[in-house]
């Protein structure tokens, strides 16, 4: 059984027909579409990274957990320029409104800008 022709019923594919590369600068607008769908991902990643905080944090996860401490420290590194900006006596709403704050504007200015670039 060494015969390798096709059976009569399935059609061969030309590696040369079609296709091919097509460069960014093709002009419809690939790259575009990339760039803001990369933005777009990177906000949303953020915004799901300190809303995933709150969460954890309302749920009282362990704070000595491997992920927890990841989680926490990926959401104070991208919510630091808003660190106490609200100062509330209840801990669960404080955290809430100093990184929810950060996830909403991310997502908004995120969205925007990849708006934007696809319009581009």
């Amino acid at each position: 059984m060494s015969n390798t022709e096709p059976l009569p019923d399935q059609r061969q594919y030309d590696l040369n027909q079609g296709g091919g590369h097509r460069s960014a600068h093709d002009g419809d607008g690939s790259g575009a579409r990339r760039a803001a769908l990369i933005i777009h991902t990177v906000a949303d990643i953020a915004a799901v990274f300190l809303g995933l905080w709150i969460l954890l944090y309302l749920l009282e996860a362990n704070q000595s957990n491997v992920f927890v401490e990841f989680v926490e420290g990926m959401a104070d590194w991208l919510a630091w320029w808003s660190q106490d900006i609200f100062t509330m006596d209840t801990d669960g709403l404080r955290v809430l409104l100093n990184y929810g704050l950060p996830a909403v504007i991310y997502l908004l200015i995120g969205h925007g800008v990849a708006s934007r670039v696809r319009r581009l």
